[in-house]
C-alpha cells in the first residue's frame, strides 16, 4: 500500500478518535480521490495539484456565511464569530476571535494565515493562539482560503499575480484586515500577520505590499516573498531553496521566522530567505542556543539594527522538526508539540513591536 495513503488514513483514524470529524473526512477524501496514488510519482502529482491552480478570483458566493454571524461562545472565553468579505473581486470567508477586553479600549489584532488542506478552525486549534489572545487582549482573525481559488486550500503565494499590492490575494486580505479594522475596537499601529507554510509566504508578502498596515510579519515554515513566479520555480524553492534570486528589499518590517531543519515539505533554507529580505546587510548578528520544554533543540538568530540596539528579526531553527507548527496542539493539523512555543513567541515578539515604536 502507499505510504502516502497509509498515512492518510491514519490520520483520518486518529483525527476521529479526538472527534474532529471534520477533519478525518476531509483526510479520508483526500486518500480515495487518489491523492494517494499506488504508482512512482503519484505523491509528487499530489503536490503538484496541491499548489497549482489558475491565478484567478472567484465572484462573492451568495451562500458564505454572513459578516458577523456570531457562534455560541460563553462571554468570560470571548466570541468566535464567522463572516465573510467580498472585495478585490474575490470573496473568502474567516473567522474571528473577540477577547472578553474588546471595546474597553483599541486592542491589538493578528491576522493569522492558515497553510494547504487546512482551514480557520484547524488552524485556531493548532496554534491555540485563541488562548493566548484572551490572555493577552488581542482579536485574532483567520482568513479561509477557498477550493475554488485552490483545490487544496493553499494561498497562491507562488503566482505572480499574488504577489504584489493591489491585486489577487494580497489585495482581498488587506481589505479583509480592514474591514475588521473598521467594525471593532483595533488599534492601528498594532496589527500583524503571521502563517504557516503557504500562509507563511503570503504572510511575507502581505507585511512587503502593506507596511503601512500590518507592524510586523511571523513566517512558519514559509518563503519569501518572490521565492517563485509559476510552478516549476515554487517546486525548485520548496525542495531546495529559491532557484531565482530574491530580492534583499531590506524592508526593515520586524520578522519572526520558525522553520524546523528537518523540513522535507518546504526547504528549512527558506527561513534564512525571509530573513535576509527583511533586514539590511549590516545587521548585527547574535546567536543562542536551547531546549525546548517538550525537548527539542534550537537555535535562536537576533538581528539587531546596525547601531546594535533593538531586535528587528528573529530566526528560530527547530532541530529535529519537520514541516509542523513549533509547540503546536494536538488538537489541530501540523503541529509538533514537542518544539519551542512559536504562538507564544510570536505574541512576545509582536507585543514588542507597533508602528508608532522606533524599530
Amino acid at each position: 500500500m502507499n505510504p502516502l495513503f497509509q498515512r492518510l488514513m491514519r490520520n483520518a483514524t486518529e483525527l476521529t478518535r479526538r472527534g474532529n470529524l471534520k477533519a478525518a473526512t476531509a483526510a479520508i477524501q483526500s486518500a480515495l480521490r487518489g491523492d494517494a496514488g499506488t504508482h512512482p510519482g503519484a505523491e509528487a502529482r499530489q503536490v503538484r495539484d496541491a499548489i497549482d491552480v489558475a491565478a484567478r478570483e472567484v465572484e462573492p458566493d451568495t451562500a458564505v456565511s454572513p459578516s458577523s454571524q456570531e457562534a455560541p461562545a460563553a462571554p468570560p472565553e470571548g466570541r468566535f464569530i464567522a463572516g465573510n468579505h467580498a472585495g478585490a473581486g474575490a470573496s473568502r470567508d474567516f473567522k474571528l476571535y473577540i477577547p472578553p477586553a474588546a471595546g474597553a479600549r483599541p486592542l491589538p489584532l493578528f491576522v493569522m494565515l492558515h497553510g494547504c488542506t487546512q482551514d480557520a478552525d484547524d488552524f485556531a486549534a493548532g496554534t491555540a493562539m485563541n488562548e493566548l489572545a484572551r490572555a493577552h487582549g488581542f482579536f485574532v482573525l483567520y482568513p479561509q482560503q477557498s477550493r475554488e481559488a485552490n483545490p487544496q486550500r493553499c494561498w497562491n503565494w507562488f503566482k505572480h499575480s499574488h504577489q504584489a499590492r493591489g491585486r489577487g490575494e494580497p489585495a482581498l486580505l488587506a481589505g479583509m484586515t480592514r474591514e475588521v479594522m473598521a467594525a471593532h475596537s483595533i488599534d492601528p499601529s498594532r496589527v500583524y500577520v503571521a502563517g504557516l507554510s503557504a500562509g507563511g509566504a503570503m504572510a511575507a508578502i502581505l507585511g512587503d505590499a502593506y507596511p503601512e498596515l500590518y507592524a510586523a510579519v511571523g513566517v512558519h515554515s514559509g518563503l519569501a516573498t518572490g521565492a517563485a513566479k509559476d510552478l516549476p520555480s515554487a517546486f525548485g524553492a520548496m525542495k531546495s531553496g529559491p532557484q531565482i534570486v530574491v530580492p534583499a528589499t531590506a524592508s526593515g518590517i520586524p520578522t519572526i521566522v520558525f522553520h524546523g531543519d528537518a523540513d522535507s515539505t518546504v526547504h528549512p533554507g527558506n527561513g534564512g530567505h525571509v530573513i535576509a529580505a527583511s533586514v539590511h546587510k549590516d545587521a548585527q548578528v547574535s546567536t543562542e542556543q536551547g531546549v525546548a520544554a517538550g525537548g527539542r533543540r534550537y537555535t535562536r538568530e537576533l538581528h539587531r539594527a546596525a547601531d546594535g540596539g533593538a531586535v528587528i528579526a528573529e530566526h528560530w531553527i527547530v532541530h529535529g522538526a519537520r514541516h509542523a507548527w513549533s509547540g503546536g496542539s494536538a488538537s489541530g493539523t501540523y503541529t509538533d508539540p514537542l518544539g519551542p512555543d512559536a504562538s507564544a513567541e510570536m505574541v512576545r515578539f509582536f507585543l514588542a513591536n507597533s508602528r508608532s515604536a522606533p524599530h
